[in-house]
């Protein structure tokens, strides 16, 4: 569920749920100081760490390291907006609770991107680029193994704010199914 340092008992009352998801995400992208991140400093900061496999796990130390990145980058820009340990600390609980249900200390690249990529200040249209161009193949395809991947970590940041209901739930298998059912099975 949202976390306390995030109250959103009151979005609750908000009665559309893509309106009360919207609110919880804009309060959660600004209690991470993330609408401030640019699309272009988040790919700096995740190529400067060369987060470039997707698959591979990324542990707490990698996490913080490149948040830290992230955060001072802002700092810079934003002096009076930025308090990096503390915006390092929440983005790395926020990124465990929301990926990390486990507790295992590790999430996946593809996840630490997702969620960094989501709430940064970018057209949505470009967010959505971005997140393809990481599960395409080379040739610019993509299976369903990896649009499922996609989907299935995107789907866990409305999870987590409670609101996954409303979106059709956790199973992502309609969704990818749905995506390649005109194209007869084969990559899009």
């Amino acid at each position: 569920m949202f976390s306390p340092f995030f109250s959103s008992a009151d979005l609750n009352n908000v009665r559309f749920s893509a309106y009360r998801t919207a609110m919880k995400l804009r309060r959660l992208q600004k209690a991470l100081c993330l609408d401030l991140l640019s699309l272009s400093a988040a790919c700096d900061a995740l190529d400067q760490h060369n987060l470039k496999q997707n698959d591979q796990p990324m542990d707490i130390l990698q996490i913080i390291n490149c948040l830290t990145t992230i955060y001072d980058r802002l700092e810079q820009e934003h002096n009076n907006l930025v308090n990096v340990p503390l915006c390092v600390d929440m983005c790395l609980n926020w990124l465990l609770n929301v990926y990390d249900t486990g507790r295992t200390g590790r999430i996946r690249v593809l996840s630490f991107k997702t969620g960094i990529i989501s709430l940064c200040k970018a057209h949505l249209e470009d967010k959505y680029r971005y997140l393809f161009k990481q599960v395409a193949s080379s040739t610019g395809f993509c299976d369903q193994r990896r649009l499922g991947l996609l989907l299935h970590d995107s789907i866990q940041i409305p999870r987590q704010l409670g609101e996954v209901a409303s979106f059709g739930g956790s199973n992502i298998e309609p969704s990818v199914r749905s995506c390649f059912q005109f194209v007869s099975n084969s990559p899009f």
